[in-house]
Order: structure tokens, then sequence, then C-alpha cells
């Protein structure tokens, strides 16, 4: 039976659909949010008939609303209602539409939140209930979710394992192949190891296709867990380049039930299957690396220790981009001095960047 966990810790919220092993995951930040789904006022400061839209100024940072999604007409200082269709990632701002509201007057500004992680997880699990493991989070979501809402530990072992394997390049599945994930700024490119997944006593022809025909709703399954978005590339285990074409119907079928719709494109001249997925949230790898991750990594494990011995100051020592991370969130530190009863001291430190951080207690 299919629930959604939502383990929540110093600034982020990691939610989870779970049937014995993960279908969907993402990670919630209320101080730094993807932002897809908010409705901001904008200012204009770009218009650029070359890219088919205009850039506009936002109340963080900048993004682009193209002439098709209501950018045609807008000229330079223009106020206008926006919408984020798609989040910051890969080095790119905001993809944003056109909203028919007044945006009224003023500076840029957030004007409504879009949808939180735990509900948007719940909308595509609709029959499953929701495990959550804090309080203060359950009555927010309460009128979303009503009935279908619990207040219980969230994440188990093996939730916490499955949760960390998220992190590896390296994905085992059925048969003892493996999958390697390899995101680069222009696409995704997925290589298939079918190693003891070939064993079978047959032909090698033949195990090869069985094997690839075995193991494509499991590759399916890996793009929308990992979210991975953009132009993808996989390249199957085995099988010459013409013989692979058969397996289309394969693609097309394992990626139907995604929410996001990606396309089966076909294969290339090298035989490699190319799908496209529409970008919309960032990619787990995305979300997951980088200082603010590894921030509240270190405020989640510092919790953690406080939880187990209260007495003691605690303070954190970081890489620079780590600790300005970690000041510029909105929640992170407060969320931790709110559950830990006193705030964490942060320091920079300069020292060789491995590990990056380092939590220190002061017996009392």
């Amino acid at each position: 039976m299919t629930t959604i966990r939502a383990a929540v810790g110093p600034g982020e919220v990691r939610v989870v659909a779970w049937d014995g092993e993960l279908l969907d995951a993402c990670v919630w930040r209320p101080g730094s949010p993807d932002g897809v789904g908010d409705i901001q006022r904008a200012r204009v400061i770009g218009v650029v008939p070359a890219m088919a839209g205009v850039f506009v100024a936002l109340a963080s940072g900048e993004g682009f609303l193209p002439d098709s999604a209501g950018g045609r007409g807008l000229s330079f200082g223009r106020l206008v209602a926006v919408r984020i269709s798609r989040a910051a990632q890969g080095g790119k701002g905001p993809r944003l539409e056109a909203v028919a509201m007044d945006p009224g007057v003023g500076p840029p500004m957030v004007l409504s939140r879009g949808q939180d992680g735990v509900t948007r997880l719940a909308g595509l699990h609709p029959e499953a209930e929701v495990v959550v493991d804090d309080a203060a989070l359950a009555a927010t979501l309460r009128p979303a979710l009503g009935d279908r809402l619990r207040i219980a530990p969230a994440f188990d072992e093996d939730i916490e394992g499955a949760w960390s394997d998220l992190l590896e390049p390296t994905v085992d599945l059925p048969g003892g192949a493996r999958l390697h994930v390899h995101i680069t700024p222009a696409l995704t490119a997925l290589d298939v190891d079918l190693g003891g997944a070939t064993s079978a006593r047959r032909d090698k022809a033949g195990a090869q296709s069985a094997a690839n025909q075995a193991l494509i709703p499991a590759l399916a399954r890996q793009i929308r867990l990992l979210n991975l978005s953009g132009a993808i590339l996989a390249d199957l285990g085995g099988m010459a380049a013409k013989k692979r074409v058969a397996l289309a119907p394969n693609f097309i079928a394992a990626l139907a039930d995604d929410p996001l719709a990606p396309r089966f494109l076909g294969f290339t001249a090298l035989g490699l299957a190319e799908i496209l997925r529409p970008r919309i949230h960032p990619p787990l790898a995305e979300v997951m690396t980088g200082p603010l991750a590894q921030g509240l990594g270190a405020l989640r494990e510092a919790a953690a220790m406080v939880a187990a011995h209260p007495e003691r100051p605690l303070t954190l020592r970081a890489t620079p981009a780590i600790v300005t991370a970690l000041r510029q969130d909105a929640v992170g530190l407060t969320d931790f001095a709110h559950r830990a009863g006193r705030a964490i001291t942060l320091v920079e430190s300069r020292a060789d960047p491995l590990p990056s951080w380092t939590i220190e207690t002061t017996h009392g």
C-alpha cells in the first residue's frame, strides 16, 4: 500500500511516496522554495524579440516570459502578474506565464505561493495516507488533506537507506543490472550495464533483448523518481542498434504513467533511446547537492544531537559557501533554534573543504 511520508527537519521537509520502495521523492524548503506555482508581481526589464519574449524582475532574481505565454506586446517597465511554470535550474532562471489578474503597484513581490511538496505528492497518489512527523506542519496541511493525514514517525531505516541511495550516480536494477546516471547541462545520459541479467540459458542476443525489455519499466521509474528532465538519452545493454527499435513500444508503455507525460522520440543512429521530459521542478540531484543542501543536512544532524544531549551548546564549522547559504535561507536557522531551544553558532572555516562541515559540542 502506498503512503506519503514527510520527514521534517530544520528548514526542509523530505517527502516520499513509499510502497516498500520509493515511487516519488521531493525536497520542500519553505525558506528557499523552487517557486513553481508562485504568482508574483513582476516588472519588465528587457524586451528581446530575438528570443520571442521578455525578461522580468521578480521578488528574487529574474525570469523569462515568452511571447507565447503572455509576453507579447509588453513594454519596458510594465508591471505584470506572472506564475512560475518552471523552476530555475541548470544555471537558467525560472520560466513564467502571465496570469489574468491586476498586479497592483509597487516593487516585484510574491503575491501567493505555489503548492507545497507534501500536497503535491499527495495529489499524485490520491488514495494514499499521508504520514507527517511534525504536529505544526500537520496543522498547516490539515485543511487540504483532511482525514488522510496522520502524525507519526515518517522515515524508518529502510526509507532513510533508500533516500541516501538517491545521491548515488549508480542505481541497482532488477536481475543484477545497473544504471549509471550522468547529468550534464545539455542532457542526461543513462547507461545500462546488464551485468548478470543476461545469464539465462539462451542465446546471447535473445538474453539481451529479454533483459532490456524487463528493465525498461525500472528505467522509466528511475527517470520519474530522480525527476530527470529535458533531453534524456538511454543506452541499453548489448543489442545491435538496428534491433533496439523493436523496444520502442516498451518505452512508450513504461512512460505512460508518468504525470509529466514524457515523450519517447525514437532511437538515434547509434541506438540511443531519446526521451523528452518536461522541465518543471529541478532534478533531485540538483536539489540534494550544493551548499544549502549540505548546510540543512548539517542542521538535521545537529538537531538529532540536541535531542540526545540538550544541555550541550553546538557550533557548526563549515565552508563559507555553506554558512552564507544558511544565513540567506529564510527558515533553517530560525527553525533549528525553535526546535533546539537555542541557536547554533556558525563559524566559517577556510581550511581544506573536506569535510565541508563539522559539528562541535561544548560540554557543560
